[in-house]
């Protein structure tokens, strides 16, 4: 085997093994959804090519083939880039002063209360609504399986525990996933004539905006919550996936 092909087999399985650990990591966390198993697919085509490379496999396909290979992951790469760009767009979204209302998006509930990403947003929204007192606020997300409580219930107990008064918190309990978050709380709020934010984590404020003026926000703004940076490559390649999803039924 020529150094070429050694090198590139060393880094198929690095990458392999990699992804296959990050997936175990995003897995021992508990957050409530199997995308972990993405990683794990991720790792096993790594580990796939760095096989085929081993056994001169990639070396014996047609050259058809090889460029047929080449230029579907050419287009995966490009396509996950561009979406990663939109994304960045909003991720440091800040929204003026003085809007009529926030809406918070949900994120997992726990036993032990608000999820860390969904804890970043209330805090975020918290620190909103007390630098402008006549903002008033909803919070959206049902119940998942998996959850204790609505999502929404508990938002509003954080938030009042944060000194936010509740007769400023409305609460919209049905949604179960962003799509739902936006049509509902719109139930609640004049997406016509208020000024609203959409209060989400930085990798997501891309999306909820998007989906958002699609639904028929006409003042909105996104206003970006921290994350994690060790869960930020789960979470942007979700959201890639998510915008992908939604572009394609129509909700952006």
């Amino acid at each position: 085997m020529c150094e070429r092909m050694e090198k590139s087999v060393v880094i198929l399985s690095a990458l392999a093994a990699l992804s296959c650990l990050y997936g175990a990591l995003i897995l021992s966390l508990a957050s409530g959804t199997k995308f972990y198993l993405v990683w794990f697919g991720i790792g096993a085509l790594f580990a796939a090519a760095a096989v085929s490379v081993h056994t001169g496999a990639w070396a014996r396909m047609p050259i058809g083939a090889r460029i047929a290979v080449d230029v579907v992951l050419l287009a995966v790469v490009v396509s996950i880039v561009t979406v990663c760009a939109l994304i960045n767009t909003q991720f440091h979204a800040k929204a003026p002063k003085g809007l009529d209302v926030i809406v918070v998006l949900g994120a997992q509930v726990k036993t032990t209360g608000p999820s860390r990403v969904l804890a970043y947003r209330l805090d975020t929204a918290a620190a909103y609504l007390k630098a402008n007192s006549k903002t008033q606020c909803v919070v959206s997300g049902g119940r998942g399986p998996n959850e204790p409580e609505t999502e929404a219930s508990a938002m509003r107990r954080y938030l009042i525990q944060k000194g936010i008064a509740p007769n400023r918190i409305h609460v919209e309990n049905r949604s179960q996933n962003t799509v739902e978050n936006v049509k509902y709380s719109a139930k609640l709020i004049d997406i016509k004539g208020d000024r609203i934010g959409i209060v989400t984590n930085n990798f997501h404020v891309y999306r909820g905006l998007s989906l958002a003026k699609k639904a028929g926000y006409r003042q909105v703004y996104g206003i970006a919550a921290p994350s994690t940076p060790l869960y930020l490559p789960n979470n942007m390649l979700r959201e890639v996936l998510g915008v992908v999803k939604d572009k394609a039924a129509g909700n952006i």
